[in-house]
């Protein structure tokens, strides 16, 4: 796959950037090359059907829905991607189904897979791959699966819990990351990165032979991240020489406005309707 081969659209986004988009608090990235089409992600469902008529992407055209965890700003729109295309497969972590919970301040509310995406699932268990460990998607595309946590300074990016009572932590262990390979580097998709972005990018590395990455696009879930922790983040992204990046949705505006100070011009904006080669 030459370098110029692979084109990632944003269909949804926290933030919109052309005439008629909308945006909302998910994320979806259209992934296309001459071979294939692949969805990652499906954001809440409320923008992804509009976002793709006004960008001219067909969704019929998917040959894998992909679905980096099983928060609703990511499942939310499952239900409307499978049935618009009924031939794709679909690759998650089994625990992508479970419920979830986010507490704060004495407040719970339901942050997992919505009912309807989870009946979408069920009636598409023939069609569907769990991505219990590193999975090819199609040529040259693959998912983690789960991801180690390394680092010491690296969290789940927020008070998640797996009862409403918010007694049991919620690891995520089913967030993953997908990659994409060049001739000679990696293209990384992020959607949260609640293992981390670092703990992500260094196993990539670890099962890929540690190829440079050219690029990674998607979520960082640096938005309540303290001055430390980004000062880690930013210096291991130095470290592993990472060349371009697209920070969106839960990156949050500091962590964003920090990456585009210290990385300048390999720092990107990012909302619907960015459209990126490689």
């Amino acid at each position: 796959m030459s370098s110029s081969d692979i084109t990632v659209t944003v269909l949804a986004e926290n933030t919109a950037q052309g005439m008629g988009l909308l945006g909302e608090h998910g994320l979806s990235l259209w992934i296309e090359t001459p071979e294939t089409c692949v969805l990652f992600d499906t954001g809440q469902g409320l923008a992804l059907s509009h976002n793709a008529e006004r960008l001219s992407i067909d969704l019929e055209r998917a040959d894998a829905v992909i679905l980096s965890h099983g928060h609703y700003d990511h499942t939310g729109g499952l239900a409307y991607a499978l049935g618009q295309a009924p031939q794709a497969r679909l690759f998650l972590h089994p625990s992508a189904l479970i419920p979830r919970f986010a507490c704060r301040e004495g407040k719970t509310r339901e942050i997992g897979m919505p009912a309807h995406a989870r009946r979408a699932v069920e009636k598409r268990r023939t069609s569907t791959t769990w991505t219990r460990g590193q999975t090819e998607v199609a040529p040259g595309m693959f998912v983690t699966g789960p991801i180690p946590r390394r680092t010491a300074f690296e969290g789940t990016g927020g008070p998640f819990f797996l009862d409403a009572d918010g007694k049991t932590p919620d690891p995520i262990e089913d967030d993953q990351a997908m990659w994409i390979l060049t001739r000679d580097s990696l293209v990384v998709l992020l959607g949260c990165a609640h293992a981390g972005v670092v703990n992500t990018l260094e196993y990539i590395h670890e099962l890929t032979g540690r190829k440079p990455i050219r690029a990674i696009l998607g979520g960082m879930h640096l938005g309540s991240a303290t001055g430390e922790f980004l000062t880690r983040t930013i210096g291991s992204l130095s470290h592993i020489r990472v060349q371009e990046m697209w920070p969106c949705h839960c990156t949050g505006a500091t962590a964003t406005a920090q990456l585009m100070t210290v990385f300048g011009g390999r720092c990107h904006p990012c909302g619907v309707g960015t459209r990126v080669g490689f």
